[in-house]
């Protein structure tokens, strides 16, 4: 007994006073010797040990710091996409797939004016009604800044509210990025982002009955005028710029899933913005045909790109590009920061 234990004590993967492998996976070394230990017992020279997976990959990081910020981003991108190095650890190994890149507007393609197509959209009646609650699919760009920030991480995830009659409602929220299906997901945990199989449920929760009659709560108008000062409630400023348009409309459509006439009034309410332009057709994360228009927002050096339905005015998307890279917080020129893309 007394040579078993000495032999343990000297391939002992893991001692009781390094800090070093406190809560986290064996290095390359460390587990080599374990291998060596349960398989012969002695070590064998020159045998490689297995390089660890996401644990590893992520012990370069620093310990996480207060996010400063996270960007909502709905999306499944029929674009390219950027493998993260981050994987999952099992015998079944699977990059993990994240960071989409920016939408490409289609070239040749005729922008289609805001105003005819808000005039193409209250023509088209009444085809489908107003519900509360939302079904979206999220990118959201993760990030720390300062000294020892880690580097940015895009969490791809599809949330779905519903609302009962009596006032109650239910949230699940899924990881999963559609673009790629059964491929692993990356999803925010501490003390670090990790992979997750395509379709964990990040959360399941059911909340009490509630009537708030204010903005996003309180049921959305079908004229242009309302629905513009409803959408300035939302944003709680003197004067709505487009910046802060977009983030109240983001906001109501997270809330809301708009009818064909709520619709039809946001898109003239869109019209009446002077710096969104139209730049063309594209295709949305979902693979929906759409019509692009941009803002150029200065302060935060994003561009703004808001997907509408080229036939009812329907928003599908709002993506979110960096246009000026930010080296404290490692956001890169190029940057997709979020993406929504919101569903019936």
């Amino acid at each position: 007994m007394a040579d078993e234990l000495d032999l343990l004590r000297r391939a002992n993967p893991v001692p009781a006073d390094d800090p070093r492998f406190h809560d986290r996976p064996l290095d390359p070394e460390a587990e080599h010797r374990l291998l060596v230990l349960t398989r012969a017992g002695r070590e064998h020279p020159g045998r490689p040990g297995r390089r660890p997976h996401l644990g590893h990959l992520l012990d370069a990081l620093r310990p996480r710091r207060p996010r400063d910020w996270a960007w909502t981003v709905t999306a499944a991108a029929a674009v390219g996409a950027v493998v993260l190095a981050l994987t999952l650890s099992g015998a079944a190994t699977v990059p993990a797939v994240a960071a989409p890149r920016p939408l490409i507007v289609e070239t040749g393609s005729a922008p289609l004016p805001l105003d005819v197509l808000a005039d193409r959209a209250a023509a088209g009646g009444t085809g489908f009604p107003l519900r509360q609650g939302t079904h979206v699919q999220t990118w959201s760009l993760s990030m720390t800044s300062g000294p020892g920030a880690r580097p940015p991480v895009t969490l791809p995830e599809e949330r779905v509210v519903r609302w009962a009659a009596d006032g109650s409602h239910t949230e699940l929220v899924v990881a999963t990025d559609p673009s790629h299906p059964g491929k692993p997901v990356v999803t925010d945990a501490d003390p670090v982002p990790r992979t997750v199989e395509d379709g964990h449920v990040i959360s399941r929760q059911t909340y009490p009955p509630s009537w708030s009659d204010a903005p996003p709560s309180a049921e959305p108008p079908h004229d242009a005028r309302r629905l513009r000062a409803y959408l300035e409630e939302i944003d709680r400023l003197d004067a709505m710029d487009t910046g802060g348009l977009l983030d109240a409309v983001g906001t109501l459509l997270d809330n809301w899933t708009l009818g064909s006439r709520e619709s039809a009034a946001l898109t003239r309410v869109l019209a009446d913005a002077p710096d969104l332009r139209a730049v063309g057709a594209v295709t949305d994360r979902l693979g929906r045909p759409g019509q692009a228009y941009v803002y150029e927002d200065k302060a935060p050096s994003v561009r703004r790109m808001l997907i509408l339905d080229p036939a009812a005015g329907t928003v599908l998307g709002l993506e979110d590009t960096v246009t000026r890279g930010d080296h404290e917080s490692g956001l890169r020129t190029g940057d997709v920061m979020s993406y929504s893309a919101w569903m019936r």
